[in-house]
């Protein structure tokens, strides 16, 4: 079982969405409004004057084919458009 970390550009959220129905992905929790600054050479999303736009992230448990569907379908949706700067992060969890 593999927990799934999306953070992404809240403009995304619909095709993220959209990306999680197609894989079957029905659990999910998400933060909205979320700030910060990637470590590659993406703007910042602080949502402020100088930096207005915003991130959203999110965090789901799936089996291990789930998650190399989901990560194939979202990295299709970050390569579309790079600057929007989607980051995907993955890691084996014990299921309960």
């Amino acid at each position: 079982m593999k927990a799934v970390f999306v953070a992404y550009n809240e403009a995304q959220t619909e095709a993220v969405l959209e990306a999680m129905e197609k894989c079957f992905v029905k659990g999910y929790t998400m933060w909205q409004q979320v700030t910060g600054r990637g470590s590659k050479d993406g703007e910042p999303h602080l949502g402020s004057h100088a930096w207005p736009t915003m991130n959203t992230a999110m965090i789901t448990f799936v089996d291990d084919e789930s998650a190399k569907r989901l990560k194939e379908r979202l990295m299709e949706i970050d390569n579309l458009k790079p600057q929007l700067g989607l980051r995907l992060f993955s890691w084996t969890v014990d299921e309960s």
